[in-house]
């Protein structure tokens, strides 16, 4: 099987995360820091697609607490589109709602000093992993 790519789509950070071949576990890959105002790194996310044999993507959508899309939304599915006419794989798009609270939740269950608990890269790449691994599990794969 192929492989399943997951990205936390940020002004400052673009989290990332890969699942196994399998489709069963996610882990997170380091997180790609972007320039507010500068475009994403197209460039560095087609390495990673390449590097991992990924044939899907999934794209976390911050929908909005009552349930409607917002300016964000606009922009991450603008992203996604653009990414996925850029690799030719597929975009799926996941509902990320509280998506860095669980992950900052997840991280002071950790045993890492408080710091590195509270940088906003692992932050940003749990919530990568988190996403991938709410829509490995929703697929029911093996």
């Amino acid at each position: 099987m192929s492989r399943v790519l997951a990205i936390d789509y940020g002004e400052r950070r673009i989290g990332v995360a890969v699942s196994d071949p399998t489709r069963t576990i996610a882990q997170p890959l380091p997180t790609l820091v972007r320039r507010r105002g500068r475009r994403p790194p197209y460039a560095r996310l087609l390495e990673i697609v390449a590097q991992w044999e990924v044939a899907c993507i999934v794209v976390g959508l911050p929908i909005e607490t009552s349930g409607t899309e917002g300016h964000q939304a606009r922009e991450v599915r603008a992203f996604g589109e653009a990414l996925g006419a850029r690799t030719g794989i597929p975009v799926r798009y996941w509902d990320e709602r509280l998506s860095s609270v669980r992950a900052k939740s997840e991280l002071a269950s950790l045993d890492l000093p408080a710091k590195a608990r509270r940088q906003k890269e692992r932050v940003d790449a749990m919530a990568a992993m988190l996403i991938l691994q709410e829509y490995l599990d929703a697929q029911g794969n093996p």
